[in-house]
Order: structure tokens, then C-alpha cells, then sequence
């Protein structure tokens, strides 16, 4: 096992215990307590199932991923060019994660903190400016939710058993789905009626619960509307189940953020519903992932079906792990996952040679992309453009893009990967997580320096950009 004495220690310190009383409770001795603190010793698989059982530890806290991602969370906080002058190595920020993590996360939370109170003064100033009314401020909501799906690697058992459970309880026919989820929410006493577009008052989906109607408009492709039919059974029908996969949630710090994961939970109930977890893995499985394939088969969209297959996480039965990412035109990422490793930006510009980007070059079609990061790692990756709404030719058309990917390994299990040269290195593509963090000097789409090499102007010498010296 890897050596993690920092988080032992963090963890004893928690429970107030001294190296004495905790060595006991875990059965070893205070002297091998002491090692393994001090890293001297590795923590061995024997100990790290008695922690979690002695101490209702999650496993997750000791996994290399969430020191890595520890890890990256620092880098990209003094990659902040409010450290500049400060001769901050990589380096020493690693050695903080593994050996202080309660201390690193801290230091995390602070940056967080000061870039929230950052951009809320100059929301202030700027409504004060302009005479608009104060609201209250705080963190985003949408962040806290991102935090809270990222913890659960966007897998929710509680709702995949209820969503299979709501097929059996409704009998639901495998052509059916509308009527079914209908004739289920009439015998919960909701009505549902679909709307047109002046009804509806610009919202697609409206729930009155004193008269027991569900509104739907009829702008909804049927896909939608299943959709939209699901999420409001889970609202009126397994509250439960929800309140069970947010129950001890140490992300969700605001009644706002609570709300919005209620939502956002509801979709993942929703996909689950209509891509019920068997069927649609076995199906992933067989067509080898074609997302259009899977999108006729099981009446859904693209972004749908690129949602369900990252939450394909049972430990028992899982899928590829994926990572996810949704951007707009002007880069800002409206959705992010990972479950294959791959680090996303929170603060500043992503790293614009991500194909998920070039996808505005090629509305419609499916991009591929052979990506390394920094650290040696490579992913495969495909990306296409999204075209929104359908409220008629006056309404608003917006355009996004997805990508998806996985770690290279899993490539060949993908249909995209098809006629890629795998093990070429003339096809890869060396991107990073944004300029600040990425150590490379060659790059010529370079628009910030890096952190980890100072900024040295020579006046005489032009490199690949700005930035980048020769």
C-alpha cells in the first residue's frame, strides 16, 4: 500500500485520540503507529480495512485519486498570478497534499473563498453602479453540486433502484413509456396536460401542486417529454430515495445548493428511468458505445446518453470511466465530471486545444482526439456541438458543445477509436488543464505564463507565443 501517514494522522487527530489510544483501538503498536504517521511505514491493506471499520472511515478519503485530486486542486490555486513573486515549487505543493491533506484542503477553501469574495465585490460594485437592488451573497450553489456529484463519482444506487423499481410497481411496456409514466402519476392524483407555448410562459415543464397538474409544453420532442415526466415522478414519488443520496452530503453547505441537487438528482433518476442500468450497459457493451445507436434504441438524445454512460459506476457491474465536459461558445463549462482521472479548470480558462472546443468548427459532427496531459497520461476523447431549444423561430437556438472521454486503455472498447492509431505519437495531441498549470514551453495557443516557469521576457527572442521563449 501507498504510504499515506498523513491522513492517519489527520484522522486521529479528528477523533482527539493520542498515537496510545488509537493505536489500540486499530490492535498494532504505538511505535508502528508512529511509522506509518511519519511515513516509514506503508499503511498496509490489514490496517486500512480495521480504520474503516473501527472509525466509519470511507475508503474513498485513502484512494491515490483523492490525493491526486488534492493535489491538482492546490496547483491550480497558486497558479493564481496573486503568487507570482512567491517561489512556490510543484513539488512542495504534493508534499503538503500527501502529508497535511486537512491542511492543504484548507488552504483550498481559503483561495476559494477569496476568488468567491473577489467576483462578489465586483458584482457589487457593479449593481451598486447601476442601482440594482443587494441579494445575498455566498458560493455558487451550481460549484457545491458539482463538488457533491463529483464525491459519488456520479453514481447514485439509491436512485437506480428505485428507478428499476418504478418500471416493475408501473408496469411499464418497453414501447410505452409515456403512457406508463402518465397512468402512474393519475393513480398519485396528478393530471398531466401538455401545453402550448403562451401556457407555459417560457418554461417547458410547470407542477401545481394544489390542483395535482403537470404541465408539460408541447415544444418537448418526445425524448423531452419522457424526460420531463420522469423527473416530476421522482419529485412526487420517491422523495425518498433522494433524501437518501443526500443524506451526511458534507458539499451542500446552503438550503440553495440542496435545492439544486434535489434537481439535478431527479435527472439522474430521469436517465435512469428512461436507460434503465441493465439493459443499457449490455447495450453500451454490444454497440461498442456508438451514442447514436443507443440514442434510437432507447429514445434519448446525445447529451442524455453521454450523461448515463459516466453514472455506469456499480462496483459489481461497471461501464468505461468516463469523463464529461459541456462548454459554450465562450468557454465557460456549464457541466464537468470526471471518472477517468482527467483533471477540468475551476478557476480561469481551460486549455483551448481540447477538441471539445474545435467542436464549434464542426457543428454536428463527432470530433476524435488522442490527448496527453502533462503527467504522461493519455486519453481518447470525441467531442461534438449541441443545438438547443425548439420554442419556434423567435426563440433563442443556443449552440454547446460535449465531450466525452476515457483513459486510453479503454479506447479500443469504444467505437470511435475505429481506424486511430493508438500507440502513435504522431497523432497525439499535448494538451493540459489550463495555461497556468501546464509546464509546457512549445505551445503556441500559450496565453498565460505557466506557474511552474517564471516569466522571463527576452526582447530579442520570439518563441511559439508569447509566453514561450525559444
Amino acid at each position: 500500500m501507498a504510504r499515506m501517514g498523513g491522513k492517519v494522522r489527520t484522522l486521529r487527530r479528528r477523533e482527539s485520540l493520542s498515537q496510545a489510544r488509537f493505536a489500540e483501538r486499530l490492535g498494532i503498536s504505538t511505535s508502528y503507529l508512529n511509522l506509518i504517521e511519519n511515513d516509514r511505514r506503508p499503511l498496509s491493506a490489514q490496517v486500512l480495512i480495521k480504520l474503516a471499520r473501527v472509525f466509519d472511515v470511507d475508503l474513498e478519503e485513502f484512494s491515490q485519486d483523492a490525493e491526486d485530486g488534492l493535489q491538482r486542486d492546490l496547483l491550480e490555486a497558486f497558479g493564481d498570478p496573486l503568487f507570482e513573486e512567491r517561489s512556490i515549487a510543484s513539488s512542495d505543493l504534493k508534499e503538503l497534499a500527501s502529508r497535511s491533506p486537512e491542511l492543504a484542503r484548507a488552504c483550498v477553501g481559503l483561495y476559494r473563498a477569496w476568488r468567491e469574495a473577489e467576483e462578489a465585490s465586483a458584482t457589487l460594485a457593479a449593481q451598486l453602479s447601476d442601482g440594482q437592488d443587494l441579494g445575498p451573497r455566498g458560493r455558487l450553489p451550481s460549484e457545491e453540486v458539482t463538488e457533491f456529484i463529483q464525491s459519488k463519482l456520479n453514481h447514485f444506487e439509491a436512485l437506480e433502484r428505485a428507478a428499476e423499481g418504478l418500471w416493475a410497481e408501473a408496469r411499464i411496456p418497453d414501447e410505452g413509456l409515456e403512457r406508463g409514466l402518465v397512468q402512474f402519476l393519475a393513480r398519485k392524483g396528478v393530471r398531466v396536460r401538455v401545453c402550448t407555448t403562451a401556457e407555459m410562459a417560457g418554461a417547458v415543464r410547470r407542477f401545481d401542486r394544489e390542483r395535482g397538474e403537470l404541465r408539460l409544453a408541447e415544444t418537448l420532442a418526445p425524448r423531452s417529454r419522457n424526460f420531463q415526466l420522469a423527473v416530476q415522478t421522482a419529485l412526487i414519488a420517491y422523495n425518498g430515495a433522494i433524501e437518501e443520496e443526500l443524506e451526511g452530503s458534507r458539499q451542500l453547505l446552503s438550503e440553495e445548493s440542496r435545492v439544486l441537487a434535489r434537481v439535478s438528482l431527479a435527472n439522474c433518476f430521469a436517465g435512469a428511468v428512461l436507460m434503465p442500468y441493465g439493459p443499457f450497459l449490455a447495450a453500451a457493451e454490444a454497440e461498442r458505445y456508438d451514442i447514436e445507436l443507443l440514442g434510437h434504441r432507447f429514445r434519448t438524445s446525445f447529451e442524455q446518453v453521454c450523461h448515463r454512460l459516466t453514472s455506469l459506476r456499480r462496483r459489481d457491474r461497471a461501464g468505461v470511466p468516463f469523463h464529461f465536459i459541456r462548454v459554450d461558445l465562450a468557454g465557460n463549462i456549464s457541466k464537468r465530471f470526471s471518472a477517468s482521472g482527467i483533471p477540468f479548470a475551476r478557476f480561469g480558462s481551460a486549455c483551448s486545444k481540447w477538441n471539445v472546443f474545435h467542436a464549434f468548427m464542426t457543428p454536428g459532427r463527432i470530433r476524435r482526439q488522442l490527448s496527453r496531459m502533462p503527467d504522461g497520461k493519455v486519453y481518447f476523447c470525441i467531442a461534438r456541438t449541441l443545438r438547443k431549444g425548439a420554442g419556434g423561430f423567435h426563440a433563442p437556438h443556443p449552440v454547446q458543445a460535449i465531450g466525452l472521454g476515457c483513459e486510453v486503455q479503454h479506447a479500443k472498447e469504444l467505437v470511435y477509436s475505429d481506424g486511430v492509431d493508438l500507440d502513435s505519437a504522431r497523432v497525439l495531441v499535448d494538451i493540459g488543464t489550463s495555461c497556468r498549470l501546464c509546464p509546457r514551453k512549445d505551445c503556441a495557443e500559450r496565453a498565460f505564463p505557466s506557474l511552474e516557469r517564471p516569466l522571463r521576457i527576452d526582447e530579442d527572442v520570439r518563441g511559439a507565443s508569447f509566453f514561450s521563449p525559444s
